[in-house]
């Protein structure tokens, strides 16, 4: 119809002898009156009509909107499940609040794959389409996964909030950094000019963003607000939603799982008001009331006659147990070297070898030429990939000592 308009404009006053143009011109008539609703189109005269100049994007927009609606319904029901497409809500980028859900459904969004889109079917009782996510943050998580995704990060680095404590009046001294530093002894490696010369670098950033000022050597004026600024530059700049996989098992995999699960960290922490009572938030708390069923019959836990269920000790650090000693008996099998498991406390030391992904997690393999061991996996690990690495299990995690950087609790 765009295309028929002189200058926006399409006259229809005049009503055609043939029968063929009559019923074409109801047709548009009937058209422009639907856009007239929308707010596309404006009757000046009888049959005289203007087009809005967003007519075209709009519509674009809104076409695009419904082939979206159309794959969130198709990748929900191969799925098995049927959702309302009023409860679709389409993201233009990442969420300004954490949704919580499993993995619908990711493509890329492009013929480059430099952007992945990722459907969310949410605890809220929502589904979620969120568009351009750097694909690497979703490797690991298949369908089915559970996953967290939110806004931004805007935490300061610890790089400003040194700057910003060690400014006297607005003024950052380099050289009283150094002094500072020193005096301390606490950077790693011994180098403090390098240090020093980090946080420097990090300011010549800041100032071409226009949030510091080199009044010279070694003077740097910043401002007041010179965290909560920065952080809002990186914010911007990276744009990325901030992503933390909380489980690669589904819900089905989970309820009968022998490790410390995300329906099990819900269990011993049983404020449900987060999750919605229709959709995946109401199949969380049915998967969570059969996990509760499965820890009964394991003597994990016990129901007192007034229905209140008490679990035993220590859940998840006894699930996580039970299940690491279980894989690693199953790996010494297969690799024909005995496994020992690391206690609380206890330094861990070899060959980092790989990753196995368990129901409690995803945890690392250190092998030595006589044993090997699991433990908890950070993503700073990842680099050391074939080297030997050494730490100490504290807590649940380990205190990596990697090169210089030694006494990394992660």
């Amino acid at each position: 119809m765009g295309e028929e308009a002189d200058g926006r404009f399409i006259d229809l006053r005049h009503e055609p002898d043939e029968p063929k143009r009559q019923f074409d011109r109801t047709l548009r008539l009937r058209r422009l009156a639907r856009l007239e609703q929308m707010g596309l189109a404006t009757e000046h005269a009888p049959g005289v009509w203007e087009l809005s100049e967003r007519m075209e994007p709009t519509l674009r927009e809104m076409g695009e909107r419904g082939d979206i609606i159309r794959n969130m319904q198709k990748a929900l029901r191969a799925d098995g499940h049927d959702r309302d497409p009023m409860t679709f809500h389409i993201h233009d980028a990442a969420p300004e609040t954490p949704i919580t859900g499993r993995v619908v459904d990711k493509y890329l969004t492009n013929e480059l794959g430099e952007n992945l889109t990722v459907v969310i079917d949410g605890i809220d009782g929502r589904t979620h389409h969120v568009p351009g996510i750097e694909p690497s943050r979703l490797d690991e998580a298949r369908i089915g996964s559970v996953i967290e995704i939110g806004p931004p990060d805007t935490a300061s680095r610890p790089s400003d909030h040194a700057i910003a404590g060690m400014a006297e009046d607005g003024i950052y001294r380099p050289s009283r950094h150094l002094e500072q530093a020193r005096f301390e002894g606490r950077v790693p490696g011994g180098d403090y000019e390098g240090f020093v010369d980090a946080h420097v670098r990090r300011l010549e950033a800041l100032r071409r963003a226009g949030i510091a000022e080199r009044i010279d050597a070694d003077q740097w004026r910043i401002p007041e607000d010179f965290e909560a600024r920065a952080a809002d530059h990186d914010a911007r700049r990276n744009g990325q939603a901030t992503i933390r996989i909380v489980s690669t098992f589904d819900l089905e995999n989970q309820i009968g799982a022998d490790g410390a699960t995300w329906l099990d960290r819900r269990l011993v922490a049983p404020d449900a008001s987060d999750l919605a009572s229709a959709g995946f938030g109401q199949q969380v708390r049915e998967a969570m009331d059969q996990r509760r069923e499965h820890h009964i019959d394991q003597g994990d836990a016990i129901r007192q006659q007034n229905g209140r269920v008490f679990y035993r000790r220590n859940l998840l650090a006894t699930l996580r147990e039970r299940e690491v000693a279980r894989i690693g008996a199953e790996m010494a099998e297969s690799k024909g070297l005995p496994f020992r498991a690391a206690a609380d406390g206890e330094s861990v030391s070899g060959k980092f070898t790989g990753t196995v992904q368990l129901s409690s997690g995803k945890f690392a393999i250190v092998e030595k030429s006589h044993e090997f061991t699991l433990v908890p996996w950070r993503p700073v690990i990842d680099r050391q990939l074939g080297r030997e690495v050494s730490g100490i299990m504290q807590g649940g995690s380990v205190s990596w000592q990697l090169g210089r950087q030694r006494g990394m609790g992660l």
